[in-house]
């Protein structure tokens, strides 16, 4: 293998490779394109075209396609060769400043939430110049955003580039009330770290439910889970690390910034976290990561598994959004510094932070919500449904000084002491790490710890940009107004922490106690996506989109109905497949394993006196399980049929929860005692233990 440094972004069109192909004026226009959303003109598109595709081809690249993040949360490309004829049936290499800027993908069957009727097929793919091109699989992709032919966003990175221009607005407007005269943009930056199971490609091969809805929808608990945390932090299998050796060196070939991994809390779980960056190239990336994910492991005889619970009992996956805020001078606005108490400007913007934690804590929640999610949210492993901020010890200090009107003592940073003389000192963090909370102030950035490890980060950070620009947008609404600005300064910070301290939660968010509490503060609590969903579309939401030119009205609508419409047919392909697996090949397994017991019996008591309680208490017990999960599976079937009377897709989802999630555990429940009470070789899947001690 060739060095790290040699590797990285060597299949990216970036700017050391722009700076070298192009021409000084037109790399300054591009750079001015990716730096101050400046448009490029055609001209100068063309030249970079012809530059791309020259330096794609000598890449080995014979195809170029508009890569674009559609609704369904995955990416979409559609392949075409550089080729064009020539007169002798001869063809040359063409690639123009159109095709770079515009492509129109025939996407009808992509969901648009109605935003388009089926028949009208035409959508567009726009170039994204603040994110690079590069090759993947000898073909030039080229990160686009998707919209529709009336003009609206069928994708989700249009929104996010939108939100980020939202808080960049309302925070140079804020920074330049603070003297920042350099200061000319914000940008949000992201680092999201990514759970994973790594799981042998032969049982794979052998569980429908796996290979249909990526989980574990039958399957007995093993002797031993993780209850040792002996996996956690443990040493890499080779063939895992093998595994994670040829991502690493894929992923930096496409310039991602892959720095950290480790084995996770279950048996076959993983984690990989690269350094931050720029959030939509941090949105490309991840789902670049996720892919690469999926394919590298197939060619090591395993399967990448990213369901949020692929299996009951031991922990699920999740992808932890490290987000901040830095300008354009190199300055982190979440860097409390030294003397965080006598920093203005990094608590006003802590202050936005809070304020848009509390007043969007729904939108909060429904953008982490899935039918996947809601299996993890408010488990041993994950933060709890209700959304809560932790600030640490120290900064919550600083602010009940601040709301009290008294003085900050402050304390001086402590010295770590181990016991071990040889071992050096270091200082202690001012406030210790909270796993347990959903949004977690971590040094310099926040922690929004709910997403679903499946699902794309632009959604998410739509609502965090989104909202954080609307708490700025007041406040600069109201300083700049201010005749004097250090007293309504102080005024503003003191009076959003009174109003929105309820947020704040620095305790265990796993105690049972802290839902009590939560309520009587009047924090929400949404347990599952149909009981969150529906205030996607609630006035102050359909507002807050609007005003920021995030979402239109029709463009929140399509997602609400794209949601709900996703939730449904997750648990009906997984409603379906458990009935499919029971009356194919489970009933059918336990038949045959009581016929050859009771055959047993019977031939042991034609030739001896023996005793056969074991035969017949096992068959009496297999056979009375076996009958009630005939029961529940004529129950679910009945369960499935009652969807159909449902009047729109929000009462179908709410069915769906209430009626055929809970006829699905209760037959889940029976299967699992029978599998306990089975012989090993007459199960027709392979169990837990199998599964998740299946690489070796």
């Amino acid at each position: 293998m060739n060095s790290v440094t040699d590797i990285f972004g060597s299949m990216v069109f970036n700017d050391s490779v722009m700076r070298a192909r192009l021409p000084k004026d037109v790399f300054r226009q591009v750079q001015r394109s990716m730096n101050d959303g400046k448009r490029l003109d055609s001209a100068a598109a063309e030249i970079v075209a012809n530059a791309m595709k020259d330096w794609a081809i000598e890449k080995g690249a014979t195809h170029f396609t508009h890569w674009f993040q559609p609704m369904t949360g995955i990416t979409a490309e559609k392949h075409d060769s550089f080729i064009a004829p020539v007169d002798g049936g001869k063809v040359i290499m063409e690639f123009s400043g159109k095709e770079l800027i515009q492509g129109e993908p025939d996407a009808s069957s992509l969901p648009s939430g109605g935003l388009r009727a089926t028949f009208e097929a035409r959508g567009y793919t726009t170039w994204d110049p603040t994110s690079y091109a590069f090759i993947k699989d000898r073909v030039l992709c080229i990160p686009t955003a998707f919209c529709s032919y009336g003009g609206e966003a069928l994708d989700k990175k249009t929104p996010l580039l939108r939100s980020m221009e939202a808080i960049n607005r309302e925070g140079v407007r804020v920074l330049k009330l603070f003297g920042n005269a350099d200061v000319s943009s914000v940008r949000t930056t992201v680092g999201p770290e990514q759970e994973y199971f790594l799981v042998d490609r032969s049982v794979y091969d052998r569980r429908k439910d796996l290979q249909y809805t990526g989980r574990t929808l039958f399957g007995a608990r093993p002797p031993k889970g993780q209850e040792l945390d002996d996996h956690y932090f443990g040493t890499i299998k080779p063939r895992v690390q093998e595994f994670m050796k040829e991502l690493d060196e894929e992923l930096w070939k496409l310039g991602v910034m892959a720095k950290t991994e480790h084995n996770e809390t279950a048996p076959a779980q993983h984690e990989l976290a690269p350094i931050y960056t720029t959030t939509n190239i941090a949105a490309d990336h991840n789902q670049l990561t996720m892919e690469l994910m999926q394919r590298i492991a197939r060619k090591h005889g395993m399967v990448c598994l990213l369901h949020e619970k692929p299996f009951a009992g031991v922990n699920g996956s999740g992808k932890h959004n490290n987000w901040s805020i830095t300008t354009n001078t190199g300055v982190n606005l979440f860097e409390p510094g030294e003397t965080p108490a006598e920093n203005a400007q990094f608590l006003l913007f802590l202050c936005a932070v809070i304020q848009a934690v509390d007043d969007y804590q729904d939108m909060l929640r429904i953008c982490v919500a899935s039918a996947g999610n809601d299996c993890r949210l408010g488990g041993a492993e994950a933060p709890p449904a209700v959304v809560s901020i932790f600030v640490g010890e120290e900064l919550e200090a600083i602010l009940d000084a601040i709301e009290s009107g008294t003085p900050y003592g402050g304390r001086e940073k402590e010295q770590f002491k181990i016991g071990v003389h040889v071992l050096p000192k270091f200082p202690k963090d001012s406030t210790d790490r909270n796993r347990t909370s959903p949004f977690a102030f971590t040094g310099n950035k926040f922690e929004f710890r709910m997403l679903g490890s499946s699902q794309s980060i632009s959604g998410p950070n739509v609502v965090l940009n989104t909202a954080v620009a609307e708490s700025l947008r007041q406040y600069a609404d109201r300083l700049e107004a201010a005749g004097d600005f250090d007293a309504a300064l102080h005024e503003l910070i003191r009076e959003v922490i009174h109003k929105h301290r309820r947020v704040i939660f620095n305790g265990n968010g796993y105690d049972a106690a802290w839902l009590e509490e939560a309520e009587a503060r009047g924090l929400s609590n949404f347990p599952a996506t149909p009981d969150c969903v529906p205030l996607y579309i609630a006035p102050k939401n359909v507002e807050l989109f609007a005003r920021h030119k995030v979402y239109s009205e029709a463009e929140l609508r399509a997602r609400y109905e794209i949601k709900l419409d996703s939730y449904c047919k997750v648990v009906r392909i997984e409603a379906l497949t458990m009935l499919d697996m029971l009356w194919k090949d489970i009933l059918p397994a336990i038949s045959a394993f009581t016929g050859a017991l009771a055959e047993s019996a019977n031939a042991k008591r034609a030739m001896l006196p023996v005793d056969v309680s074991y035969e017949s208490a096992t068959i009496q017990k297999l056979c009375d399980l076996a009958a009630s999960a005939a029961i529940h599976g004529r129950a679910l079937e009945k369960a499935m049929e009652g969807v159909k009377t449902r009047p729109d897709t929000l009462a179908a989802a709410r069915y769906y929860c209430d009626r055929v999630l809970p006829a699905m555990e209760s037959l889940r429940a029976v299967v699992d005692e029978a599998e306990t009470r089975c012989a090993a070789r007459c199960w027709p899947y392979p169990s837990y233990g199998e599964i998740l001690q299946s690489v070796k």
